[in-house]
């Protein structure tokens, strides 16, 4: 049986690249580089952890996951790592998922949430320059969330195309 990483055909490096060209299109004018590779690397990891997995944090199913494990949580608000998890899960699905939550999820209201989690992880964080960024992100987290959903729909819209190979009664 092969390795797992070779069923899946795509590399964390692929995934970033992907996630990297996505958003750069759906951006208009100028934004950050550091952001921008930030950004897509939330949507590269998220895009290889399942909701089940049992290494890492697993990705979140739901905003409801988010409110539980960290909105409710106290604990979370003294811990930089565990705050800048909740601010990406927020990212993630109020963003990229935001066409399936917003049926019943207030996207808005987990928008200050998510960017509050961020502003809050940035003022833990001991390095400056990932406070720096990590308070930047907060800033403009709803840009980003908006990139998110477009890249989301775009995604969605584009066309799949599987060629299959040329049988010989193509040929005549």
């Amino acid at each position: 049986m092969e390795p797992l990483s070779e069923l899946l055909a795509t590399t964390e490096r692929q995934a970033l690249e992907f996630f990297f060209v996505g958003l750069r299109d759906v951006t208009e004018g100028e934004v950050d580089v550091q952001e921008l590779l930030y950004n897509a690397s939330i949507l590269a990891h998220y895009a290889q952890v399942s909701t089940r997995a049992g290494f890492d944090v697993p990705a979140p199913a739901s905003l409801i996951e988010v409110f539980d494990q960290f909105v409710l949580d106290e604990t979370v608000r003294h811990d930089a790592s565990l705050l800048e998890t909740a601010a990406t899960q927020c990212l993630l699905l109020a963003g990229f998922f935001e066409s399936q939550m917003r049926h019943r999820h207030n996207i808005r209201w987990y928008a200050g949430v998510g960017a509050g989690f961020f502003r809050e992880a940035a003022h833990l964080e001991k390095s400056p320059r990932k406070a720096e960024l990590l308070d930047t992100v907060g800033r403009h987290f709803e840009p980003w969330r908006l990139r998110y959903a477009r890249l989301s729909r775009e995604l969605r819209l584009r066309p799949y195309v599987i060629r299959r190979p040329a049988s010989p009664d193509d040929l005549s």
